[in-house]
């Protein structure tokens, strides 16, 4: 058996030697002569899985450790007879936080509070539907718009993208790129869309870059027609268009999936599925010794700041996404270095609250989104302002 796995895939080497040949590359270093005799490969975006790699190959099964598959000509997969499978929801809990701390950098920024907004999430599947989760935990009022979902489970719950572009302050979109059929997503973001918009709204990608229209985006951003912008993919990567960088309220190279644990989680699910595949008896195979946080305990002090500048506090102590911003403004041409090297992220379940004086509804928000909290520090603050409520306190 031969497997060639991505080399920046974490936690994987030495599953697949004891059964056969293994070879690491880069993504964009994966050949037709090189995966002539390979039996699987284990991928990322940057592999374009399609008839110039696989024809005439060996290949039975591809698994890319990503959620998104769009680079698997899956039409060609399937009539070549080569399995493939991708790794739904793997970082979701990771954009979910990017998109957190983005929001609290706005809210900053911008001078709002996240109570008062309304967001559009645009497409709810395992990624939307946490974000959504994750902007009711913050206070927000929050719009859902996935027409597929709504077609098969019925419309309540889900509006329509004019509600959206009607009401919403931030639009954030988490939908496949479709390039046809009636739900098609490329330039879904266009002059026409921006000029259905009924205020200036703030607009968030962190699914695929061709969902934007980059000269329509750019050139409502210069006349005001978008009131701020959050960009972690773009058209044409890692040759990143750098005017639209020098106009977004924060730029990433593609990483709001970047955490460690989601990268395990893809890793994980990819040895998995090659394992059932080829009946190789790892089926429950899970990463092992993930690095822990540098500062894996957050104090808060409830004195200190409102309960939406403490919520704040905490996501930005587990990730700050000002700082991926300034390593890609500082050097734009280092897209690919820039993800290929991203350093040690964790998510929240790594860290741990403590601190004085805090309300319970900050810390029943911070458990809401994943932080541990003592039980016993949680529960005496619980029991101690429920009875103070009760005393006209």
């Amino acid at each position: 058996m031969k497997v060639i796995i991505d080399d920046k895939i974490p936690y994987i080497k030495g599953v697949f030697e004891p059964f056969g040949e293994v070879l690491y590359l880069p993504g964009s270093k994966t050949t037709p002569e090189l995966a002539k005799d390979a039996d699987a490969l284990i991928t990322r975006t940057r592999t374009l899985c399609n008839a110039d790699l696989l024809d005439g190959s060996a290949v039975k099964m591809i698994a890319t450790a990503t959620i998104g598959y769009d680079h698997i000509d899956t039409d060609y997969c399937d009539k070549a007879g080569i399995r493939w499978v991708n790794a739904p929801g793997c970082n979701s809990k990771s954009v979910e936080q990017y998109i957190a701390s983005a929001l609290f950098v706005l809210s900053e920024k911008k001078g709002f509070e996240l109570k008062d907004k309304t967001i559009g999430v645009v497409g709810v599947g395992q990624v939307g539907s946490k974000v959504a989760q994750v902007c009711k935990i913050l206070g927000m009022r929050v719009l859902l718009n996935d027409p597929p979902r709504a077609r098969m489970e019925g419309t309540d719950g889900f509006c329509d993208l004019s509600q959206i572009q009607a009401e919403a302050d931030i639009i954030s979109f988490h939908v496949p790129l479709e390039t046809k059929g009636e739900d098609a997503t490329w330039h879904m973001v266009c002059e026409d869309f921006i000029r259905c918009l009924g205020s200036p709204a703030i607009l968030i990608n962190s699914c695929r870059g061709e969902v934007f229209d980059t000269h329509a985006v750019k050139s409502a951003v210069k006349e005001g027609r978008i009131s701020g912008l959050v960009l972690d993919c773009w058209e044409g990567e890692p040759d990143i268009d750098l005017e639209l960088l020098s106009l977004a309220d924060l730029g990433t190279p593609h990483i709001a999936g970047y955490s460690r644990d989601g990268k395990a989680n893809g890793t994980r699910m990819s040895v998995e599925a090659l394992s059932r595949f080829f009946a190789l008896g790892i089926d429950d195979w899970k990463p092992q010794n993930m690095e822990a946080p540098e500062f894996p305990e957050i104090f808060l002090n409830g004195t200190k700041g409102t309960h939406e500048q403490l919520l704040a506090k905490a996501i930005w102590a587990s990730y700050d996404i000002r700082n991926d911003d300034a390593a890609l403004r500082a050097h734009p041409e280092r897209f690919e270095q820039l993800r290929g090297d991203y350093p040690l992220r964790r998510e929240y379940p790594a860290y741990r609250i403590s601190g004085l004086n805090l309300l319970v509804e900050t810390l029943t928000a911070l458990r809401s989104l994943g932080f541990p909290i003592a039980d016993l520090e949680y529960d005496n603050l619980c029991r101690t302002q429920i009875k103070k409520k009760s005393l006209g306190i």
